[in-house]
This record gives structure tokens, sequence and C-alpha cells, in this order.
């Protein structure tokens, strides 16, 4: 007779870092909570893994009960485990990351109580999040920093159609640095996965810029060059 093994409980959550970019500014997804602790604090949005739940499907299923978003690949990126870093006892959490191309008609909206509300903030100027939430956001940070050296990750947060100003502009945001317009442009030409547009800016009071699309197909085909923008 086969040794029944008891199984053992395991209490952890799941922390989504969801980056948007939106007239300019690069925006980070938050809560604001309605449940202790830390009721009414802003905090990114996560919650407890179900004991029949495998990671991913629960970051899926968390990060629509809290917001409405659905279909979103996220990538999971770290492991918190401070002893000290939830009041109730030691919940380890694991982190996601994501990047997406804003939709001003797509409204934000919790589908369960936990959370009061969803919404976008500017990364520039975001205040202290509930838990540990502010480290595993600028862990985030770091993470996206450093990727964009080596993949094309930007380009998931930008238009279909785009000028080589608005893709300047968001790395110097995500890196938050200026950069060189003339090596920028270069480098980001000579990687051959941009494709140029027969089409210029609309509606604007300065000289209209030509448009660009990033090309998935011959990225994934040719690319394997390292980006650089440390120079």
């Amino acid at each position: 007779m086969q040794e029944i093994v008891p199984k053992f409980e395991s209490i952890f959550t799941v922390d989504c870092v969801v980056f948007g970019f939106d007239e300019g500014e690069l925006k980070v997804l938050l809560i604001e909570r309605n449940e202790e602790d830390y009721t009414g604090w802003w905090a990114l949005p996560g919650y407890y893994v179900q004991q029949d739940e495998g990671l991913d499907p629960a970051a899926e299923r968390i990060l629509y009960e809290l917001t409405g978003l659905r279909d979103i690949y996220m990538e999971q990126f770290y492991a918190f485990g401070d002893v000290d870093r939830h009041p109730q006892g030691r919940v380890i959490t694991v982190a996601y990351f994501a990047m997406i191309r804003l939709n001003p008609l797509k409204e934000l909206k919790p589908v369960i109580n936990y959370a009061r509300k969803a919404f976008w903030h500017p990364i520039n100027d975001l205040p202290k999040l509930a838990f540990d939430h502010t480290q595993i956001f600028e862990k985030s940070l770091e993470k996206i920093r450093r990727k964009i050296s080596y993949q094309p990750i930007a380009f998931e947060l930008l238009p279909e159609k785009f000028t080589l100003t608005q893709l300047q502009h968001l790395y110097e945001l995500i890196l938050n640095k200026k950069l060189d317009k003339r090596n920028f442009r270069k480098k980001m030409l000579n990687y051959g996965i941009l494709k140029e547009l027969d089409e210029k800016q609309r509606g604007v009071s300065y000289r209209a810029a030509t448009l660009y699309k990033f090309d998935r197909r011959k990225y994934a085909r040719l690319f394997q060059k390292e980006l650089s923008f440390s120079k």
C-alpha cells in the first residue's frame, strides 16, 4: 500500500508591475487598497495565490480581478521574501512585470472589492506604496533598464506608428538620462529593425516628422546584436 504523504500548504502572493506610456509620460499601474493592512494606501496590483493555482495563472487572474485588464503578457522577474515584509507574518511574493500600450478607451475597473480603484500614475512622482511595493517597483525599473540594453522592449509601449523623437524620449524616460540625438538615431536605424513609412505626423503645429514601425519579423529573424546606450 502506497504511503500517503501529506501536502504542505503554502502562503505566498503575486505582485504585478505594469508600465505604460501616455502623453509623454512613463506610468505604472496602481490600485487603491480596500483591505487590511494598509487600507486606503496605493499599491501594486497583488494578492494571494490559491492553493491549487500556478504562478502564471495566478498573475493573470490577480491582474484582472484588481484592474480589469486581460490578456497581458507578464514576465516573472524576482522573488521578495524579507521576514518582515508583511505585517501578518512571512509572506513571500513573486513579482511580474509587463510593458503595454495604453488604450485611453480601456476602462480600469476592479472586479473584486479588494481594490477601490485602479489607475495609471506617473513614475516620476510616485508616492510611498504599501508593504515593500516601492522596493518591488524600483527593482522592476532596474530590470527594464538592463533589459532595454539588449532587447527592444520599449516598442511595447509605443503606438504602432511613431517618430524617432518619440522613441528617443521614451528611452530617455526609462534610462533617466539624456541621449545624444544623432548617435541614438544612427544606432537605431543601423540595427535594421525599424521600417520607415511613407507617412508623416498629422495635426502638429511644427514640421511633421516621418513615421516608423517596429519590424517584429525582421527582429526575430536577424536581430541578435546587443543594444548599448551607455555612451
